[in-house]
C-alpha cells in the first residue's frame, strides 16, 4: 500500500477494518447480542456453531476493548452472561452506517424494482438458509429495508 493509498483509507471512514473498524467476528458478535440482549458464551457458541474456546477469545478482545461487559444472568443462571455496553452500541451503529453506505454506493445504479426483487431474493435465502440450519438469526421485522433505509 503506497503512502496515498494510506492516506485515502484513512479518510475514508468505510475503508477496510483498521482499529478504528470492526472486524468481522466482533460485528458479528455485538450484532448477535444487540439483536437478542445478554447471551453467555455457550449460548453465543451455540448461536454461531462454533467452539466455546473460539467464542471465548472472540468476547475477550470485545471486553478488552470496553465494547461488552460481563453481567449476572439476569434469569439468576449460574454462568455470567455478555452485553453491549454504550461503547460497543456506538460502535456497532458506526460499523453498520459504514457498511450500508458501502452497500448504498454499490447499487445506487439499480433501479427502484431491481432493489426490492433482489430484497426479496435475498430475504427468502437468508430464511432458507435459516430454516435449513434451524438456526434463524434474530431480527425486528420492521427494521428490514434497502440500503438506503427505504422499503
Amino acid at each position: 500500500m503506497t503512502p496515498r493509498d494510506r492516506k485515502a483509507s484513512a479518510d475514508d471512514p468505510c475503508a477496510p477494518p483498521t482499529p478504528d473498524r470492526l472486524d468481522r467476528s466482533a460485528y458479528l458478535v455485538l450484532s448477535r447480542l444487540d439483536a437478542e440482549g445478554a447471551m453467555s458464551i455457550g449460548q453465543l457458541a451455540d448461536a454461531f456453531q462454533l467452539d466455546v474456546s473460539t467464542v471465548n477469545r472472540q468476547t475477550s478482545t470485545l471486553l478488552r476493548g470496553g465494547l461488552v461487559e460481563r453481567i449476572p444472568d439476569p434469569d439468576g443462571g449460574l454462568a455470567r452472561k455478555l452485553r453491549v455496553t454504550a461503547l460497543g452500541t456506538e460502535r456497532l451503529t458506526a460499523e453498520r452506517d459504514c457498511r450500508r453506505a458501502g452497500l448504498a454506493r454499490l447499487l445506487e445504479d439499480w433501479t427502484p424494482e431491481d432493489l426490492s426483487r433482489f430484497g426479496e431474493v435475498l430475504t427468502r435465502f437468508n430464511r432458507e438458509v435459516e430454516a435449513h440450519d434451524g438456526r434463524p438469526w434474530p431480527r425486528d421485522e420492521t427494521s428490514e429495508s434497502t440500503p438506503e433505509g427505504k422499503r
